[in-house]
């Protein structure tokens, strides 16, 4: 099963390697997103203070979603997934490996530039460390929770509408612990508690996730 979600891995980042522009997409969208705000309301410090976290995070979470649709829709459309499916390996395991390659593509990267981007809203440096750990918690999240709406609508006609209509909802619990905890850093409170709350939904849907997607790409391609 580790040989297989290797071989998967490599072969989801080769692949995203070979076609940069999907990766660029999406951490374009970020940066215009969050870079759009400043300009539209204006030089206040202390309101492009209050605003930052949460508009960082709703760019973050935006943006992953873009590439959310192109998740499964190559394997399926090749034949790949069937072959998935038919393998000795657990459909579970194959979900996990493709989450990760789409997290380390389309995650990470907004994980390192966001402090960059803080830098245009003139948070204090104090906080970027708070913000970049509550990303890093809270996008793999995003993507486990995505992934599950992207197999439910894999296949369908309209699929990118219905896949937004899904899993927004269910985004909406981690943008405000997320976008809490650096509030709370920045009010000189301890952001331990959202923190954890992230870490703990981190590993609830690292658990659960990998099995509701493989139950959706069953019923999806049937």
């Amino acid at each position: 099963m580790i040989a297989a979600a290797r071989c998967l891995l490599r072969r989801d980042l080769l692949l995203a390697l070979r076609r940069p522009s999907d990766v660029g997409t999406a951490l374009l969208f970020f940066v215009i997103v969050a870079s759009l705000f400043p300009l539209g309301i204006g030089a206040e410090p202390n309101l492009l203070r209050s605003i930052a976290p949460g508009v960082i995070w709703v760019a973050a979470l935006l943006s992953s979603m873009l590439s959310l649709s192109r998740l499964f829709a190559a394997d399926h459309a090749d034949g790949t997934l069937e072959q998935m499916l038919l393998g000795v390996s657990p459909l579970g395991v194959i979900a996990a490996a493709k989450v990760l390659a789409h997290w380390l593509v389309s995650g990470l990267p907004l994980v390192a530039i966001a402090p960059l981007i803080a830098l245009q809203y003139d948070l204090p440096a104090a906080l970027y460390g708070t913000l970049a750990l509550s990303l890093l918690l809270g996008t793999p999240v995003l993507s486990l929770i995505g992934a599950i709406g992207a197999a439910l609508t894999l296949g369908l006609r309209g699929g990118g509408v219905l896949l937004s209509l899904l899993v927004l909802p269910l985004y909406v619990p981690v943008l405000i612990i997320g976008a809490g905890s650096v509030d709370m850093a920045s009010a000189g409170l301890a952001p331990d508690g959202q923190l954890m709350l992230l870490a703990a939904l981190l590993v609830v849907a690292a658990v659960f996730a990998p099995l509701a997607i493989a139950a959706a790409l069953r019923i999806s391609t049937e």
